[in-house]
């Protein structure tokens, strides 16, 4: 049988040769490989060498210190090909300085085309991406300048007669993996980690290209000691182990804890007061998105305020059982945990891995999503993927935005600044922001607003002081919050004049007990009807 070889972190280091194709994998910091990451930046940084690597990874993968941005150094990387980088901040810096060549793909469609290069297809094929900055006529993922000229790694194509985008294999020369407990001949498990992601698609697609798989472990056990089911990558496709000498730093199961068997399925626990978010403009926004909800959804949450805000509040008004959460990494149910720890929660009752859940999220698609925004235009397209010159990428905001039934944005109405407060049921704005949202022209297409209305896709922008809604007729505000002046607290600040609702209605009241259960209320007026039809329906059949 074959065996890896038990490894140093320098000596895995050490395999790794100048010009060579490096996969990562891992989101945020969860199943980082910080112990090989680590020694591969030490013996740059000791010899310049490997240097001209291509860095390749589905996910954002740091805490904006750790993580990939140990590869975030001049010469070290020729090219990045991934998903997301806004926690990337010394990496976001170099694409900006054009220090390497950048490409972007959506997070969905980049974990998805690991199954494919595995299988020997000719890429990944979706219509996911078309009409945003991944189509090849709109930059195809280009995130800086040097890019521009380089080789396309998009395309699109047809089949009977419908275009469709294609994201090109990318032959893998080494691809660096983590998981829990390793036996002695290399079967690999992946317990505590806190996502399963797409380990195997990745570790099968490296195979296919003749590359070598160096995987970190936490723990090592006898042979036969791991049950064959829980194996998540069998030794024979394992080419070197390092075993983690200090897993209190390098084998964190999140930023933010060295291990918690809450948020990898061990165990539940309770909903601590301390799980109640105070009352602020995060939170008056998540409010009024929950109310796009109806009993029985199933949701999806994005990075930003989506991910910070609704899991707690759906807690908090104990409504979990109404709906069902999901969260792009894997995870249904729970308490989603938010900013560097995006992508885990506690008290989950699923967790599958993270090529899956894009496989719903591509097809029937959620009924709702939250996702946060940067900028929307007239024609309700959305940047979401570069604000400022900070190219941030697209993580899952394409994959899901593109399928799901209901899109709902979540953002303050103005950036850099705002500051609110609430009183007597009002809002009032004590600072405003001096970051435009509302523009004539967007840095980048995250959203197609054109090919979602005419999917007949809704959509809503919700903001503390203004709620739009997506119509045939274009972008149509339909509601302010009492206390704020329609002039010029919502129109002046917009570079452009919004279609007004003949009906435009004034948003609930902020800050009383009416906001705190206005959700739930709906909840169950909407179920009351659902009810009352189904009632009706089985009148109808007994006629």
């Amino acid at each position: 049988m074959k065996k890896p070889v038990f490894v140093s972190a320098q000596d895995a280091a050490a395999m790794i040769g100048d010009g060579k194709t490096v996969a990562t994998i891992g989101m945020t910091l969860v199943s980082a490989s910080e112990t090989i990451l680590k020694a591969i930046e030490k013996r740059f940084l000791e010899t310049g060498s490997p240097n001209q690597l291509t860095l390749v990874h589905s996910c954002g993968q740091s805490d904006r210190d750790r993580g990939i941005q140990h590869f975030s150094h001049d010469g070290m990387l020729k090219c990045i090909i991934g998903g997301h980088w806004g926690l990337q901040p010394r990496m976001m810096k170099m694409i900006a300085e054009n220090k390497m060549l950048a490409y972007c793909l959506p997070q969905g469609q980049f974990a998805q085309l690991y199954r494919s290069m595995a299988g020997g297809e000719p890429g990944k094929i979706t219509k996911v991406g078309l009409g945003t900055f991944i189509d090849p006529r709109l930059g195809g993922g280009k995130m800086n300048e040097i890019t521009q000229d380089a080789p396309d790694i998009v395309d699109v194509v047809k089949i009977d007669g419908e275009e469709y985008m294609r994201y090109k294999p990318i032959p893998l020369d080494y691809c660096i993996i983590r998981g829990t407990y390793v036996d002695e001949n290399g079967n690999l498990s992946t317990e505590e980690e806190a996502m399963q992601l797409e380990v195997l698609s990745a570790v099968f697609a490296c195979k296919k290209f003749g590359g070598k798989v160096i995987a970190q472990a936490k723990y090592k056990v006898a042979a036969g000691s791991i049950h064959c089911k829980k194996v998540t990558v069998p030794g024979i496709f394992i080419d070197a182990v390092v075993m983690c000498d200090n897993p209190e730093e390098d084998h964190r199961q999140t930023h933010s804890f060295a291990y918690d068997p809450a948020y990898c399925g061990n165990i539940k626990v309770p909903v601590e007061n301390s799980d109640v978010l105070p009352m602020n403009v995060r939170k008056l926004i998540g409010r009024r998105a929950l109310m796009e909800l109806t009993r029985d959804d199933v949701l999806n949450v994005g990075t930003g305020i989506p991910n910070d805000v609704v899991g707690p509040i759906l807690a908090e008004e104990d409504v979990q059982e109404e709906v069902t959460i999901t969260v792009e990494s894997g995870i249904y149910g729970g308490i989603p945990m938010g900013g560097i720890d995006f992508g885990i929660a506690k008290n989950n009752f699923a967790l599958i891995r993270h090529d899956d859940q894009f496989d719903y999220y591509n097809g029937a698609g959620v009924d709702v999503t939250f996702m946060g925004a940067g900028e929307i235009d007239p024609q309700g397209n959305v940047n979401a993927t570069r604000l400022g010159v900070n190219p941030t990428g697209a993580g899952g905001f394409i994959d899901i935005t593109t399928n799901a039934k209901h899109v709902v944005f979540c953002s303050t109405f103005t950036g850099k600044g705002l500051e609110c407060s609430f009183e007597d049921g009002k809002l009032h704005i004590n600072k405003e922001g001096t970051l435009i949202k509302f523009v004539n022209k967007l840095q980048q297409i995250s959203y197609n607003g054109e090919i979602a209305r005419k999917k007949g896709q809704k959509m809503h922008y919700v903001t503390e002081r203004a709620v739009f809604e997506l119509r045939q007729e274009g972008l149509v505000l339909i509601e302010i919050a009492p206390g704020i002046d329609l002039q010029t607290q919502v129109l002046d600040l917009m570079e452009y004049k919004p279609l007004i609702s003949e009906n435009l209605k004034e948003m609930d009241d902020l800050d009383g007990d009416e906001a705190k259960v206005s959700v739930l209320l709906k909840w169950i007026h909407n179920s009351a009807n659902t009810i009352e039809n189904k009632i009706e329906d089985w009148r109808s059949d007994q006629c």
